[in-house]
């Protein structure tokens, strides 16, 4: 069964694009820590980080890089973190996080989003990609 970054990618379930290539896929999270919240995925379906292929690992890092200075470029922070934890949703993917502080890389605190602000800062970001 599809996990729902899969269907995310097959355009089953809505998102909000920040950027995507052949290989792999930006959105932003709709649970964010703070705004600007954004996962980085391969299209290609595998539960683990670190069981993907030194290719596609080596990728995703490349594209997470690119789509993290966009982010840089559109939100105010003092950095853009970078977590992975994948308990939630069997698919490897990146979170990059804006941070003012310690607190924003918690999973702890998140900010409420309507849907234009989302659009608006997906917009955004994927302008400075």
């Amino acid at each position: 069964m599809a996990s729902i970054f899969t269907k995310i990618v097959n355009g089953e379930i809505p998102c909000y694009k920040v950027a995507e290539t052949d290989e792999f896929f930006a959105f932003l999270d709709i649970n964010p820590n703070t705004e600007g919240h954004t996962l980085c995925i391969p299209k290609k379906e595998v539960d683990k980080l670190f069981d993907l292929d030194e290719a596609t690992y080596n990728g995703l890092m490349h594209f997470s890089r690119k789509v993290a200075i966009a982010i840089e470029k559109t939100i105010p922070c003092n950095r853009v973190g970078i977590s992975v934890i994948g308990l939630e949703v069997p698919h490897a993917h990146v979170h990059l996080i804006p941070l003012h502080s310690m607190d924003d890389a918690r999973f702890i605190k998140k900010v409420k989003m309507g849907p234009e602000n989302f659009e608006k800062t997906a917009a955004a970001i994927a302008k400075n990609f």
